[in-house]
């Protein structure tokens, strides 16, 4: 990150409505030059509505926002030339063979035929795609397809990229690859602000990540800040016997004050823990009382765990009101 330089994105109180739907409902963003910043929710949370206003496909109904200082109102064409934009679904063609739609995008760009040959060959091997330069989209597969997409959007190189659920529909591989295609733009010098439902993604790539639900921002912080907001860490415990279940877990709930939860088929009890220190402590009372600890966890919560108890439903769940409107 680079703070001598002004944000990559600054918005204040973003709304857009479509009709009586309010999709986007006062929206703040502080998004720092040279960082990777995560926008987390589910289907229908007002995600792709908010890359739309901010890369000045939208107008919004309220509010302001800054590309690099630069209003996205009052000067698109300035802020057009900063930003490039990957969506969920592909923008080229599957006519066409991948050679053939990174020269047209370069051409449309500006670039001279020349330029546009090297350019295209560049991408091409950048993202692994020279053995398949000449064969038609359609023949591509999904990951294939979205590098090239990627592909596209970086013709120009643009200081900050907004990407819109990049690895959507991508077997875990593919996905692999574009995270480590992400972490390398940035490494380069680029912005991106990432929009995702899949938590552990948030969790590998984003510096920040903000938390939206409903069309509103409802927690911002790093992935440490908003696991530490949930409040506990989480202690496993895995016995040698199930006969002990029930002993240690009385031992457990008198020991921390709190429910723990048994899983009989794994002889495995689950507890939060307020303070990791106390472990050995439990260890060592459980001996006292002749268990045998099998296998003992301490771990954060998980992303999960925090959009949970901070949105009341799980990431990948959406009202019917939101099914309709995306």
């Amino acid at each position: 990150m680079n703070d001598s330089y002004p944000p990559a994105i600054e918005a204040v109180g973003l709304v857009k409505r479509f009709g009586e739907f309010t999709a986007v409902d006062g929206v703040d963003l502080l998004v720092p030059t040279g960082s990777v910043y995560g926008v987390l929710g589910p289907n229908g949370a007002g995600k792709t509505t908010t890359i739309r206003m901010l890369a000045t496909l939208l107008r919004p109904d309220a509010g302001q926002a800054r590309i690099f200082g630069h209003d996205v109102v009052a000067e698109p064409t300035a802020v057009r030339s900063l930003v490039g934009v990957t969506g969920q679904y592909a923008s080229v063609d599957e006519d066409l063979t991948a050679t053939e739609n990174l020269m047209i995008f370069s051409r449309l760009l500006g670039l001279n035929r020349a330029a546009a040959r090297r350019k295209t060959a560049e991408l091409l091997e950048e993202f692994a795609l020279t053995e398949a330069a000449d064969r038609a989209l359609k023949n591509f597969s999904g990951g294939m397809r979205r590098r090239l997409d990627l592909a596209a959007s970086l013709i120009s190189r643009p200081p900050l990229l907004f990407l819109d659920e990049p690895t959507t529909g991508l077997d875990p591989r593919t996905r692999a690859q574009m995270w480590d295609t992400i972490r390398r733009l940035v490494a380069d010098g680029s912005t991106v602000l990432l929009t995702t439902q899949y938590l552990d993604e948030a969790d590998q790539l984003a510096d920040r990540i903000a938390v939206i639900d409903r069309g509103r921002v409802v927690a911002d912080g790093t992935a440490d800040e908003l696991k530490a907001s949930v409040g506990t860490s989480s202690l496993q415990i895995a016995l040698v016997d199930r006969a002990d279940l029930d002993t240690t877990r009385a031992l457990l709930a008198e020991a921390l004050g709190v429910e723990v939860v048994v899983s009989p088929e794994a002889a495995r009890l689950t507890a939060p823990l307020q303070d990791p220190s106390v472990t050995p402590e439990l260890l060592i009372r459980l001996r006292d009382n002749g268990i045998t600890v099998d296998e003992i966890t301490v771990s954060k919560p998980s992303l999960d765990e925090v959009f949970l108890t901070i949105t009341g439903h799980g990431a990948d769940e959406t009202t019917d009101t939101e099914r309709s409107a995306a």
